[in-house]
């Protein structure tokens, strides 16, 4: 029998139903009609209700809802999450609890949730002081950097937090202990450069390098140049900077401005001006070890005691190229060293010594047969480009206190043989001077303009004609070029515009206050 209710495809009124199935087909098309397989539960409320399974469901005998079947999705995702960013199990019950209360228990799903648990994931982790990137959990729950950035905002402003300083050093600990590329690196070793690392980021932070900036690229620098420090070849910054999910060029600026940095503090040596970004390597063990140095000093008192034959024979030490090759100081110099002994001083003038020429030419024979020495022992051949950064194993000793974690306030009290502002400082005081000069440069301009002479000196504006010049610009460029911030700067005064406000270099806003306001009117 047809039905009288219209076919979904065709609209004709064909429609007839199935034996086996019972549902209500088309004889014109052949469309099995939807939703049209109502099947009347039988023995009343409580009886039989089908095979059929209901919408919000798992399957039949079941009594879980939407909500529950939600909630438990949910946590399941959470899990993974978990799971993929290692954490424990108290951290990971802390994370659960943040997200019911930002939920109001209620969960979600869809892609903003999984957003959420990569929020409050970083948000937990950072309230312990132990720092995992924003890069790395935006990576893990696959979303972008700025949009996991907003929804940790969305997170403190709800639950009203206020969350610590990002700690940098424990980030370097972190990336230092958990990277594969520092995996196959001997423990006592890792402990060495951990000491360097930590060390040179506080420096870092001292001399404003990291104020401003991603603080990822900067630990991916120091991871790098440690590595390199201590010979081990197998670390490239690609690698790292891959490891860390920070972008390549951003931490090879951060490597250069370390290096530039390194080579500002090693002036203050004897070969200081030969040191360059190039060669910085090689002289390394030499400016950790005067940082180090410099380090245990506060307010100009020195704290530590300084051994005058330790020094002097490390003045005596052979120098290969900006390596170290020290010989045995207490056999080849024992007959110098007795004149350090105290009793050698004279009583009546202790700021001179007593010692006749034959005495100083024992002890220069002594210095120049400990140097013939040396070849014989440990020959090394002075090759050109080779250098050896452990021939000088005592360089780095570790006992500062800038090798552990500091305080700010201590960390620029403390001396490390350099002292500079911070470069967008050194960039805002180098482009108000810039400014400075060309104010001036259109005053001048503007004064032979209204003022000109009246003889025919060179002084005179005049006209530039492009064909007569055309030759000449090929050959070589004008010595003044004016730019089209001279230009505005020339409007600017014209319109009777202070200095000081020009020095600031809001040209657009000076415009519109002072050129534009007037037009319109």
């Amino acid at each position: 029998m047809e039905s009288s209710r219209a076919c979904e495809r065709c609209r004709k009124r064909t429609l007839v139903p199935d034996v086996e199935t019972g549902n209500m087909v088309c004889t014109s098309c052949g469309i099995i009609q939807q939703f049209d397989n109502f099947q009347e539960p039988t023995g009343g409320i409580t009886g039989i209700t089908g095979t059929y399974i209901r919408l919000g469901t798992s399957g039949t005998g079941t009594v879980h809802d939407y909500k529950e079947t939600k909630i438990y999705h949910a946590q399941n995702l959470i899990d993974d999450f978990m799971f993929k960013l290692d954490f424990s199990a108290q951290k990971s019950q802390e994370v659960r609890l943040l997200i019911e209360k930002v939920t109001d228990g209620e969960y979600g799903q869809g892609d903003w949730f999984s957003v959420l648990i990569g929020a409050c994931s970083y948000i937990v982790m950072r309230k312990d002081q132990k720092m995992m990137p924003i890069v790395e959990v935006a990576d893990t729950v696959g979303c972008d950097v700025y949009e996991l950035g907003r929804m940790i905002g969305r997170v403190v402003e709800f639950v009203d937090l206020k969350l610590p300083e990002f700690d940098i050093v424990n980030a370097f600990e972190r990336a230092m202990t958990s990277i594969p590329s520092f995996t196959h690196v001997a423990a006592d070793l890792v402990k060495r450069m951990l000491q360097q690392g930590v060390f040179l980021v506080q420096c870092l932070i001292k001399w404003f390098v990291t104020t401003g900036r991603r603080p990822m690229p900067v630990v991916a620098a120091v991871l790098v140049f440690v590595a390199q420090l201590n010979q081990v070849d197998s670390v490239k910054i690609e690698d790292v900077a891959m490891e860390l999910h920070v972008t390549i060029s951003t931490c090879r600026l951060r490597y250069k401005e370390l290096l530039e940095r390194l080579v500002e503090v090693a002036q203050v040596l004897p070969w200081g001006k030969d040191v360059t970004v190039k060669n910085i390597l090689r002289n390394a063990p030499s400016v950790m070890q005067y940082m180090e140095m410099k380090s245990f000093s506060r307010g100009g008192k020195q704290r530590f005691s300084c051994d005058v034959e330790e020094i002097v024979g490390d003045c005596l030490s052979k120098d290969i190229g900006y390596g170290y090759d020290t010989f045995n100081m207490e056999e080849d110099c024992s007959s110098s060293s007795k004149y350090f002994e105290p009793n050698c001083l004279p009583s009546d003038c202790p700021d001179k010594f007593q010692i006749s020429h034959e005495c100083l030419t024992l002890i220069y024979s002594n210095y120049l047969e400990g140097i013939s020495g040396i070849d014989v022992v440990n020959p090394r051949k002075r090759q050109k480009g080779t250098f050896d950064l452990h021939g000088y194993s005592e360089w780095w000793s570790g006992k500062s206190e800038m090798s552990k974690k500091m305080i700010l306030k201590d960390i620029l009290e403390k001396d490390v043989g350099l002292d500079v502002r911070p470069p967008s400082f050194n960039r805002a005081c180098l482009a108000l001077a810039e400014r400075q000069e060309k104010i001036k440069a259109a005053k001048l301009r503007i004064w032979r303009i209204m003022r000109p002479k009246s003889g025919g000196g060179n002084d005179l504006i005049t006209v530039f004609e492009p064909e007569k010049a055309r030759k000449k610009t090929r050959k070589r460029k004008c010595g003044v070029e004016i730019e089209w911030e001279d230009l505005i700067i020339e409007t600017l005064l014209l319109h009777n515009v202070k200095e000081e406000e020009i020095e600031k270099g809001h040209y657009n806003a000076l415009l519109d206050l002072h050129v534009f306001a007037h037009v319109n009117e």
